[in-house]
């Protein structure tokens, strides 16, 4: 059994950091299997298009701006932001009912420009709230972007089974092995699945350590993650050293999301807002640094490993063994399974078998 070569649809994928398309440039970005181009009107509103013209399928980001509008390469037919051609340069300058480019909407939010891929109606509410990354200084928060050559269900599964960081991680986000004992509260509703680790250790992850009280001394900490449909995961990680609660704690708010480019390419955004340093540029820039060493170093080369055994394999028809730190991922692989078949097959399939 291959890995499976479609995708939820009826869901928002983050095409771009916010910060990647400029006032000016058209931006171009493979996903799901589809060449988008982005690019923002004069208003500074970014739009959506098939990056394809569809005279002699030229890709429309190698052409060039005519105010809100994109003249085609190869052919200079012009197109305006709802994908209509607007211009013919060639014999009457008569344009076909057929000179038109599909769109895709796109919503800015909390530092992500995000796209509806389906053709349905785009719905705002299957959009998750990740407000808590616009609220502070600008000095507080940061955003990343890597490209990985692996399915995009598996970076969903590194980063469900934190697990794995004292054996793959350095000194720096240690638990000093008090994570891989610890079995995780796990919730799942009918688009999330949610788990949730707390432990003590002496001294606390070192990214806490040195703004608590005693930075030497133990610590309460937790691992707070959600998984929301298709591909994002926000996890919350914090340290105390009060008796009692969470309420004053030393932690920082990251989003995970993954946009698969298509089955065996993934685009991997990342943010990460703090209540600790936050007028600090900085130490913001060591943070994303350190994001990227631990991945492109540590989390990546693992990665791409199992996705070289693995091959085009479905992870289950390999008949991995299961263990308890693999809860929270396997239920988010059976989840998303389940939503994708009853996208494809509303009447049958996986949400049939499962009742």
């Amino acid at each position: 059994m291959k890995v499976r070569d479609h995708f939820l649809m009826k869901a928002w994928y983050v095409a771009a950091l916010s910060s990647e398309v400029n006032a000016t440039d058209l931006f171009h970005r493979k996903i799901l299997g589809k060449s988008v181009m982005i690019y923002r009107l004069a208003d500074g509103t970014a739009v959506a298009m098939h990056d394809r013209c569809p005279h002699r399928f030229a890709p429309l980001s190698q052409g060039r701006r005519i105010g809100d509008e994109v003249a085609c390469p190869y052919h200079a037919l012009r197109f305006n932001a709802g994908g209509k051609c607007t211009h013919n340069p060639h014999g009457t300058g008569h344009i076909p009912k057929a000179a038109q480019v599909d769109t895709f909407a796109i919503a800015e939010r909390y530092g992500f420009l995000w796209i509806w891929m389906d053709e349905a109606e785009a719905d705002l509410s299957l959009l998750p709230d990740y407000s808590p990354l616009d609220d502070g200084p600008d000095t507080g928060v940061g955003y990343t972007y890597m490209n990985l050559p692996v399915n995009y269900e598996l970076i969903i599964d590194n980063v469900m089974d934190l697990s794995h960081i004292d054996h793959v991680h350095g000194e720096i986000i240690t638990t000093r092995g008090k994570l891989s004992p610890q079995v995780p509260k796990v919730a799942e509703t009918d688009r999330t699945v949610s788990a949730r680790w707390e432990w003590s250790q002496k001294p606390a992850m070192m990214i806490f350590a040195p703004f608590l009280p005693k930075p030497e001394e133990e610590a309460r900490q937790y691992f707070d993650i959600t998984w929301s449909a298709p591909a994002n995961i926000q996890l919350t990680v914090a340290a105390t050293q009060e008796a009692e609660g969470f309420d004053n704690d030393i932690n920082q708010y990251d989003l995970h999301t993954c946009t698969p480019a298509d089955e065996f390419e993934t685009h991997y955004f990342f943010a990460t807002r703090r209540n600790h340093v936050e007028d600090d540029a900085e130490y913001n820039a060591q943070k994303i640094a350190g994001m990227h060493a631990a991945f492109e170093d540590e989390d990546g080369p693992l990665v791409q490993a199992v996705q070289a055994e693995m091959g085009d394999a479905d992870f289950f028809s390999l008949n991995p063994v299961l263990m308890s730190n693999d809860v929270a991922p396997v239920k988010v692989r059976k989840l998303l399974a389940r939503m994708i078949e009853d996208e494809t097959s509303p009447s049958g399939g996986l949400a049939e078998a499962a009742e």
